[in-house]
């Protein structure tokens, strides 16, 4: 994390307190900058870029589905 950027924007560019800034976790961090928090939609490409770096594994440990 840009610790120095975001401490530039809460501290600067919102005005806070620095004790205000620590409070915050980064999803609150995240709204007041409104920054985008949500996750993109799975798309089919994202899905297979999924299955290629987490593949199944078949090593006898499942249910045998």
């Amino acid at each position: 994390m840009d610790w120095a950027g975001l401490m530039r924007l809460g501290l600067g560019g919102l005005g806070m307190r620095p004790d205000a800034f620590w409070c915050l976790t980064p999803a609150e961090l995240a709204l007041m900058l409104g920054l985008e928090t949500e996750a993109p939609p799975l798309t089919r490409a994202r899905l297979a870029e999924l299955a290629r770096a987490f593949p199944d594994s078949n090593d006898g440990g499942g249910d045998g589905a």
